[in-house]
């Protein structure tokens, strides 16, 4: 019965992640078929800029309202308080420095990322699993409606702000947890350290996922921006099962419930996931982006990120829920260090090539880190 329950919970998060995703996927898939690469390169550029700037305000990162949500500690509306406060001063910095429509729409979703990422965290923590799918396939089907009739009818230069409208309905548990809990900062300085440096880890992991699209363009070019990009939303698409088991292990782990079975199946699952990509991908994009042909030969290696990723997950999940924060940390910032040193070099030297083999290393990095890190935590005698 108890294994039967861990399946019905996370048959709800596969809902809502894999229904989610697939509609997140149809619309970047049928966006970079309407436009040239380069502009699809150009709002990948933005998008990253918006979602980097969205980490410094997440005082309150996802990680740490699952696991306090998942402690039956009340901090959400206080760590919710500050990473609010701090969203609405970056959005308006960027709105105030940069002010023309692009710039605009950035500070915008800013904002829309900080509240989606703070009403997820409380979701699971909380292990509202169906709620957390419903909002998820709400969010992802308003961005396919706001996003092709924004398109259509303004161009592509308003995608960004239809992405930020498509967030506003979070709002609403924002505000519900706001009128349940009361805002409490003495609640934060017994668990300063665990969420500092869960902030630390969620700002350079920020960085490090988003660091491909800012030095891509000024490196290679828009154009290749766009092709990577592609390539990037077929690896979303693929990773989605780790993404999905991770989700629910944190809870899981966080309340010291153990899944090794499941860990063992999600890394098999991803070396089978891997295969596949890289049997069927370089057949797929001619036929249906015959534009971005660049990235053909690229998607192969990037497949291979996947396998590692698998594992990093899994070895996070145990490190956070031990709140053993510190090799997080350097695993990321030691990814972070190989992106960039390895986009500015292999980038130059090997273009798209030289990206796919330095995103792959900087996955690999931080696994292996994280890997030494759960080796070295303290056995549990039961």
């Amino acid at each position: 019965m108890v294994f039967l329950e861990k399946i019905k919970d996370l048959g709800k998060i596969s809902v809502g992640d894999t229904v989610g995703s697939g509609l997140g996927a149809i619309f970047w898939f049928y966006l970079a078929s309407q436009i040239e690469p380069a502009q699809y390169g150009e709002i990948q550029w933005f998008i990253g800029i918006a979602s980097a700037m969205s980490y410094i305000g997440l005082f309150g990162t996802q990680n740490t309202l699952i696991v306090f949500a998942a402690k039956k500690i009340k901090i959400q509306s206080t760590l919710y308080f500050i990473s609010l406060l701090s969203s609405l001063v970056l959005s308006t910095i960027v709105i105030i420095i940069f002010p023309s429509f692009y710039q605009i729409d950035v500070g915008l979703i800013i904002f829309a990322y900080i509240i989606n990422t703070l009403a997820i965290g409380d979701l699971l923590g909380r292990k509202l699993y169906s709620t957390y799918s419903k909002y998820v396939i709400l969010q992802k089907s308003l961005t396919i409606i706001l996003g092709l009739s924004f398109l259509h009818l303004f161009g592509y230069e308003s995608i960004i702000f239809a992405l930020a409208l498509s967030y506003v309905f979070y709002l609403k548990r924002i505000i519900e947890s706001f009128k349940k809990m009361e805002i409490k900062f003495s609640l934060i300085r017994p668990r300063f350290g665990f969420i500092i440096n869960n902030y630390v880890f969620i700002l350079i992991s920020g960085f490090h996922g988003q660091i491909d699209k800012i030095l891509v363009a000024p490196i290679l070019g828009f154009t290749i921006l766009g092709n990577f990009s592609l390539g990037m939303q077929f690896i979303t698409v693929l990773a989605m099962f780790s993404g999905v088991i991770f989700k629910y292990l944190l809870s899981q782990d966080s309340s010291n419930i153990e899944n090794n079975r499941l860990k063992i199946f999600s890394v098999i699952c991803s070396i089978g996931i891997t295969i596949l990509g890289i049997i069927f991908l370089p057949i797929v994009i001619p036929v249906f982006f015959p534009e971005f042909l660049s990235i053909i030969d690229a998607i192969q290696i990037m497949c291979l990120h996947l396998i590692p990723l698998s594992l990093s997950l899994i070895f996070e999940s145990k490190l956070l829920a031990k709140l053993k924060t510190r090799y997080v940390i350097i695993g990321r910032l030691g990814g972070l260090v190989v992106m960039i040193v390895g986009m500015i070099i292999l980038g130059s030297l090997y273009g798209i090539i030289g990206v796919a083999i330095t995103f792959v290393l900087g996955t690999t990095t931080f696994c292996i880190i994280y890997m030494i890190g759960v080796l070295r935590l303290p056995v549990e005698i039961k």
